[in-house]
């Protein structure tokens, strides 16, 4: 592929201008994904908690705190990479997102300061500040899927597309909802897990319906699309990818149903499993964008700022991405496994 681009494109394979939009890309890649899979799960527990008992409201709110900043990271780094790297495309891209943006902006306002707000609030003020958490959360998930549905339908007022962009909406949110219930099934024991492993069972089946809805659409609204994937080789791999899917959405309702019943024991598996279906499915939405940043119309080569301005913030990155990496990391390496309850410290009096 790395061979037909250089002779489409008439650039040599070593040319700055060719091989940097690439890297970028990649890192851009690299980032939606940690974002999706990191900061997913404190939004499907947001999402969560509109559904939980209020005395377990509390609870859910803690577990988030150790994570909330840094999951805070990975929509600004985003957002900050492609507006510098790719400038050209923000215009085509902003005008029929505008309203999904605009809301996932809200949605990520209202989470922030609700979050921050039920901090400092009495115990007796806190309720409307977790109701505000949810709510920003259901905000922002919607946004996702509806950023999702036009990215691939375009954004027309066709009746078929704003049912399609409403159901997509709703499997994002289930998404999340999935993320979120799988990492409280890992994290918490108890009422809280069961109610965790009831949420999961409801949510996995729309994730998989939207999974499915996501790759017809995509292949069928678009030609170039549809023959990427069904001539040649690709068609071996399409093949595979859904295998794998399929093996993780039976994965996760045996493993949820078990665990409604009696085992316990594998309680990281459909969290695991969760996070490879996102995985899989961002990057056969990539794949199919590639080498598009507005599918048919702006590629990353026509959407790149200057070879002075890219090697800038290339410089930038080789410093600050792997300390980003480094700290966050040692932050999320935490995450996994129950959770264990602090220990008091030693009673030591006062030495006259």
């Amino acid at each position: 592929m790395i061979d037909s681009l250089v002779n489409l494109l008439g650039f040599s394979a070593h040319d700055p201008l060719f091989w940097m939009p690439l890297v970028f890309m990649a890192v851009l890649f690299a980032v939606i994904t940690a974002g999706a899979l990191l900061d997913g799960f404190d939004i499907g527990v947001g999402c969560l908690l509109l559904l939980a008992p209020t005395g377990s409201r509390t609870r859910m709110m803690v577990l988030l705190g150790p994570w909330r900043d840094a999951n805070a990271y990975w929509l600004f780094l985003g957002l900050g990479l492609f507006v510098s790297v790719f400038p050209k495309a923000w215009g085509d891209i902003m005008e029929p997102l505008y309203l999904p943006l605009t809301l996932m902006a809200l949605g990520v306002f209202i989470r922030f300061v609700s979050f921050e707000l039920r901090l400092r609030a009495p115990v007796e003020f806190q309720s409307p500040w977790i109701r505000g958490f949810a709510i920003g959360s259901v905000m922002t998930a919607l946004a996702h899927g509806l950023l999702l549905a036009q990215l691939i339908v375009g954004s027309g007022p066709q009746m078929g597309n704003l049912a399609f962009s409403a159901f997509i909406g709703i499997c994002v949110l289930a998404a999340y909802a999935l993320l979120g219930a799988t990492w409280l099934i890992m994290r918490e024991a108890g009422h809280l897990r069961i109610r965790a492993i009831v949420w999961g069972r409801q949510a996995v089946r729309w994730v998989a319906a939207g999974a499915v809805a996501v790759s017809i659409v995509l292949a069928l609204s678009n030609t170039g699309v549809f023959l990427r994937w069904s001539d040649g080789p690709p068609l071996g791999a399409v093949a595979a990818i859904w295998v794998v899917l399929f093996v993780c959405f039976m994965s996760i309702e045996i493993t949820l149903r078990r665990m409604v019943n009696a085992s316990l024991r594998t309680t990281a598996l459909p969290f695991l499993m969760t996070w490879l279906v996102f995985v899989l499915i961002l990057a056969g939405i990539a794949y199919s964008f590639f080498p598009y940043l507005v599918l048919d119309n702006i590629t990353i080569w026509d959407a790149a700022a200057s070879v002075d301005s890219m090697r800038l913030i290339l410089a930038g990155a080789i410093v600050a991405l792997p300390v980003a990496f480094i700290f966050n990391l040692w932050v999320y390496w935490s995450m996994l496994g129950p959770t264990r309850p602090p220990q008091p410290r030693p009673y030591a009096p006062n030495q006259a």
